[in-house]
């Protein structure tokens, strides 16, 4: 099985920075694509950002220029560096391993840690 354990969530005033993290262990293919998704109170669950094996990024619009993701494939461990945070950032934010097909093709995810932007 797949473990994902995130940290560095927290409360931050608007106009701040947080960086999260997420280590990975267990059944992980080198080609595995690693993200983060996000879920705010009263609405579903949304992409934030992804990066493939080979460090081709995604963005949500919404953070295009404020968050940038990164990943240490030798450590499994993926990182969302969050700038000029905003009050409507805030959510519950999710670590996301998915496997390519040939190794499952699977979703994990991590328990979520908390992102609180105060105004």
């Amino acid at each position: 099985q797949v473990q994902l354990v995130e940290s560095g969530g927290g409360l931050v005033q608007a106009g701040g920075s947080l960086r999260l993290s997420c280590a990975a262990s267990g059944r992980i293919d080198s080609f595995a694509t690693m993200g983060w998704y996000r879920q705010a109170p009263g609405k579903q669950r949304e992409l934030v950002a992804t990066i493939t094996a080979s460090d081709s990024t995604n963005y949500a619009d919404s953070v295009k220029g404020r968050f940038t993701i990164s990943r240490d494939s030798a450590k499994n461990t993926v990182y969302l560096q969050m700038n000029s945070l905003k009050p409507e950032d805030t959510a519950v934010y999710y670590c996301n391993v998915h496997n390519p097909p040939w190794y499952g093709g699977k979703d994990y995810w991590g328990q979520g840690t908390q992102v609180t932007v105060s105004s």
